[in-house]
């Protein structure tokens, strides 16, 4: 087989399942494991791909998603090449395609595994919020957060956590609090993502100003969005943040 992956967080799983000799091309955002981002062949971004790039690797299967890449780039990469196109909004979606992965790259009994011993951390770690409601930023300049029909969503959903925006996908912060039900209430807590921008120490004073009644918290984005490998790490972070 010779993979290419347009997906970071899918990469990683790659690297997981073992398939060291059979992944040949990658996004320059993929950047776990780094190994892998330092040594195999880059294509481009998970927006904007290099073809002349991926078609000189000549791929047996690539693995794109509907939110990473862009309809026009998957629409001419399934007219040359077989195309595993994953749409993961749940955590349903993201236990489904990563034993659909493992099926089509022959590591189904080690994608099995990985999804076993995923479920199991999720259900041991259990609520960590009781009930608290958040509003997770991903951008600024204009501010956009995540609302409902969204992966981040159902993730901290799944630990007890309720989110303030009713908004499905990505609204900007205005559309939002432009809604009646938005105008007086705050939430809990105020979530500043790593990614995709990279809020840092210094984006919590102003937005503690602006949200007074909120906790601000800095919160690991890739922990957050990255769905494979990376979730057998969410308990144990989630734990830190909430419980210790």
């Amino acid at each position: 087989m010779r993979i290419i992956s347009l997906v970071p967080s899918l990469t990683e799983y790659l690297w997981a399942l073992g398939l060291e000799q059979e992944v040949v091309g990658i996004t320059k955002f993929c950047i776990h494991p780094e190994q892998w981002w330092k040594t195999k062949t880059r294509v481009g971004g998970t927006k904007k791909l290099n073809f002349e790039v991926l078609e000189a690797l000549e791929p047996t299967l690539v693995i794109a998603n509907k939110e990473e890449n862009t309809k026009e780039d998957i629409a001419r990469l399934q007219q040359n090449y077989p195309v595993l196109l994953t749409d993961i909004n749940t955590l349903d979606d993201a236990f489904y395609y990563l034993l659909e992965i493992g099926h089509k790259v022959n590591r189904m009994a080690q994608a099995q595994a990985l999804v076993a011993q995923i479920k199991r951390g999720f259900q041991e770690l259990g609520p960590v919020a009781n009930g608290a409601s958040f509003l997770y930023f991903i951008w600024k300049d204009p501010y956009f957060v995540v609302g409902p029909n969204t992966y981040i969503n159902a993730l901290l959903s799944h630990f007890g956590l309720q989110n303030y925006c009713s908004i499905e996908r990505y609204p900007a912060l205005d559309e939002l609090m432009n809604q009646p039900a938005h105008s007086n209430a705050t939430p809990d807590l105020i979530f500043l993502s790593s990614e995709p921008y990279p809020f840092k120490d210094e984006h919590v004073s102003s937005f503690q100003k602006q949200f007074p009644n909120s906790k601000v918290r800095l919160i690991d984005g890739e922990m957050c969005s990255w769905y494979g490998s990376r979730m057998l790490l969410v308990p144990a972070y989630l734990k830190r943040l909430f419980l210790e």
